[in-house]
């Protein structure tokens, strides 16, 4: 089973980590650029690490330091520990759960979910992020699909939840950029697991979308978002190939 896209994810533009804006006070991934993106009307794009006790929290990084101003990763944390450890250049709020988020947004705009790798090397070991994230998508009713760079952590999505649409996100796979193996990056560069995955969508590294496979997906009529656009001259460039952008630093243009 291959779910579709739904429109909405074509229509207004998804913000990046949601529209965090630190001069404002709101950090990427708060639950203020939440709220800002959804007072906006844009859609959201959020991303997902694991806890020590197997919880999904909305972070991007592994290690705290950048976005919390400590030492360690958040995988040494549990959940509570994660709720109350403050997100720099915030009000004091401290990193949301998965959960709460989707309470937060409930529907108002499309969330659009990444998980981030938990193996390491995009290879098997995954499991308790695709569990935690799946058990709180499962009453949820809103426009939503999940993604990942781990073509592992999408299948396993499938598997618990056929029913939310999932799509790879791509890149043009530098071993020195990923940190991967120069045989990892040959082998993921090409998008070998879309259908194996039952993939529904792509979400393409902007400066890299001449790719053939690309171009490939897109005559084939599958869903082409793109990341990550900071400026309208990138957006206007990307648009010539991607059906919707990911975007932070300026205010993209809600289509119509």
């Amino acid at each position: 089973m291959r779910p579709d896209l739904p429109a909405a994810f074509l229509g207004a533009p998804i913000t990046h980590r949601a529209l965090h804006d630190t001069s404002q006070g709101r950090p990427e991934n708060s639950r203020a650029a939440i709220r800002a993106a959804i007072t906006a009307g844009y859609g959201i794009e959020i991303d997902l690490q694991l806890t020590r006790d197997d919880q999904a929290m909305v972070f991007h990084d592994y290690e705290l330091a950048r976005l919390a101003g400590q030492p360690g990763v958040i995988r040494s944390l549990a959940a509570a520990e994660a709720s109350a450890t403050p997100l720099l250049h915030g009000d004091g709020e401290g990193i949301p759960g998965l959960p709460e988020v989707l309470e937060l947004v409930a529907g108002q705009v499309p969330l659009l979910i990444e998980l981030k790798d938990q193996d390491g090397g995009m290879g098997p070991d995954i499991g308790p992020l695709e569990r935690a994230t799946a058990q709180a998508l499962a009453d949820y009713s809103g426009p939503v699909a999940v993604m990942s760079f781990n073509p592992h952590s999408v299948a396993e999505m499938a598997r618990l939840a056929p029913g939310i649409p999932r799509g790879l996100v791509t890149c043009s796979y530098r071993p020195e950029i990923e940190k991967l193996s120069a045989a990892t990056c040959d082998h993921l560069r090409g998008i070998p697991d879309f259908d194996t995955v039952q993939a529904s969508f792509i979400s393409h590294e902007a400066g890299d979308l001449d790719r053939p496979r690309v171009t490939e997906l897109k005559a084939q009529g599958v869903p082409i978002l793109c990341w990550t656009i900071r400026s309208p001259a990138q957006e206007a460039k990307a648009r010539a190939v991607a059906d919707n952008v990911t975007f932070e630093g300026y205010l993209a243009t809600h289509p119509g």
